[in-house]
């Protein structure tokens, strides 16, 4: 089982997260991008960490993009 978070808070699924983002900033991006890898490599950033089902739950749950990994997404977000 893998704990996801929502637009409603947090559930139970049985398919992984494919994207990660900070509880503290609200901030969500790829697995994959070097930013967490570097929080999570010191032990600074577990505390934080939220997955999520796709893009669009992220934003539900009111995070936006991060600008690193996910340029695209990130230069057409709403302010």
């Amino acid at each position: 089982m893998y704990r996801l978070l929502g637009p409603d808070g947090y559930f139970d699924c049985l398919e992984p997260g494919t994207l990660g983002g900070n509880e503290k900033t609200k901030i969500f991006g790829r697995l994959d991008c070097r930013v967490p890898k570097s929080g999570l490599s010191k032990g600074t950033y577990q505390r934080h960490r939220v997955f999520f089902a796709d893009e669009e739950a992220a934003r539900a749950a009111g995070f936006r993009p991060c600008g690193k990994c996910m340029r695209d997404s990130y230069t057409d977000a709403p302010e």
